[in-house]
């Protein structure tokens, strides 16, 4: 069992933090490329990127809702469930992508105004939205589709695709920030065109993929198929992860509306160290998709004890990836905060704010596996958005602004307060894995004879 648990594993591990990796290192191209416009082009993308962030984090909960649905129903052998899940699942994304995009091109500057004050980086900010509105349309597609791919094997076809966009995403990145081959010097808007374009490609090649796949396609007739009870299961499953998601993503950017009061030095320091971040969360985030796509074709077996120990072998993983995501950290600041080109006092605080973040991606990794990978696997998605959402609602986000605008707390101790938040969940989530209510078959037969 053991022999087999790893080669299942390393199997959807490999693509998914090869994608992973990518999506980190495009954001790390975007901050180096930007430095040399300077700190209001860094700081102005890092504050508009909040609106993606926050629907990548609606999709990431559709997708993972939709995906682990997906994911028993391909354990246990059966495509029309499937199809039904991904056509359910594209309603729903095209909709926010749809009220996303209307918003960045109608309203790009009240978008930023959420943010901060300052009347440059709300200018170049709104300006980048506009733009960005063709990427979130074709957003709305092209995640829904790679996550179901993702839950049925096809793990090395979505990250293919994703690194065509990713790769494009930055060689048009240093075209149009740069002006290279006779393109114009565009900065901020550059960045923009840059992603809008890869999305449009991306999803091209997602039309071109299907093409050639017989059993998923991206179809638009699977958002016509009905069942009923199907449909109540997605909505049971993908509805509280979706809210669950979208609550912790709009906390985050909550966390960058309290910085981003604090001055340009503190957002210009955070935006790097979100980069930083995100590659020392990179193989963390891979083990918790593959753990939670893995026991769920497990559980989709109806094999509840392998479940059990697939799981705790998971989790043994997700600790240490978690400790060499904090070493990873520790090991890229000394090149951050010789290539950073901020004041001396963003720097000041960017030395110590990466130091608080080798420890921190140790809590998120744990986490993010158990909550978004492991109990939603069982189809356990409702206590996630309970936890994440009393502990960050109720405690960081109520903390952060208490001690910057109540206590004016330096902008050292409000950030260090705001990365509390995952470990003030442990204690609840620790529990409700020993309790073992989320290992559940939640498969159904005979799902189509009502018609």
């Amino acid at each position: 069992m053991q022999r087999q648990f790893y080669r299942q594993i390393w199997k959807l591990i490999v693509p998914i933090v090869i994608q992973n990796l990518l999506s980190a290192a495009v954001n790390s191209a975007d901050v180096v490329m930007l430095n040399y416009v300077g700190q209001s082009a860094i700081s102005a993308v890092s504050l508009a990127a909040q609106y993606a962030q926050i629907l990548f984090m609606f999709f990431y909960g559709l997708g993972t809702g939709a995906s682990i649905l997906c994911a028993q129903y391909y354990g246990k052998g059966e495509w029309e469930p499937i199809r039904a899940i991904e056509g359910n699942a594209m309603r729903i994304s095209l909709t926010a992508s749809l009220a996303f995009a209307i918003a960045a091109i109608t309203i790009p500057d009240l978008m930023m105004k959420l943010f901060t004050n300052d009347a440059e980086l709300i200018g170049l900010g709104a300006g980048y939205l506009r733009i960005m509105s063709i990427a979130y349309l074709c957003w709305g597609i092209t995640e829904v589709y790679l996550a179901i791919l993702r839950s049925v094997g096809k793990a090395v076809a979505a990250m293919s695709m994703n690194v065509l966009a990713f790769s494009l995403n930055v060689v048009l990145n240093a075209v149009f920030i740069f002006g290279l081959f006779g393109a114009p010097k565009l900065g901020v808007a550059g960045v923009a065109i840059a992603t809008a374009a890869s999305r449009v490609v991306e999803l091209a090649a997602c039309i071109m993929v299907s093409a050639g796949t017989k059993e998923i396609k991206l179809n638009p007739a699977y958002m016509l198929i009905r069942s009923k009870l199907l449909f109540q299961d997605f909505v049971k499953l993908a509805v509280p992860a979706l809210l669950n998601d979208v609550l912790w993503g709009v906390a985050f950017s909550m966390y960058s509306v309290i910085i981003g009061h604090l001055g340009t030095d503190a957002v210009a320091a955070n935006s790097l160290v979100t980069v930083v971040r995100n590659f020392g969360t990179v193989f963390c985030f891979g083990v918790a998709s593959a753990g939670g796509i893995l026991v769920g074709n497990v559980l989709g077996e109806n094999k509840i004890e392998k479940a059990r120990d697939y799981t705790s072998r998971v989790l043994r993983m997700t600790v240490i990836t978690g400790i060499i995501g904090g070493l990873v950290v520790l090991a890229i600041t000394p090149l951050v905060l010789q290539f950073a080109d901020l004041s001396d006092t963003a720097m000041g605080y960017l030395k110590v704010m990466l130091l608080i973040n080798s420890y921190y991606v140790i809590g998120i990794a744990v986490n993010t596996t158990l909550i978004a990978g492991i109990f939603r696997a069982g189809g356990d998605s409702k206590f996630g958005c309970i936890c994440d959402g009393i502990t960050m609602w109720c405690y960081a986000v109520p903390l952060g602004f208490f001690a910057a605008f109540v206590l004016k707390l330096p902008v050292l101790w409000v950030y260090f307060l705001l990365c509390t938040d995952e470990f003030a969940k442990w204690p609840a989530v620790i529990r409700r894995y020993r309790s073992g209510k989320w290992l559940n078959n939640i498969t159904r037969d005979h799902l189509f004879e009502e018609a």
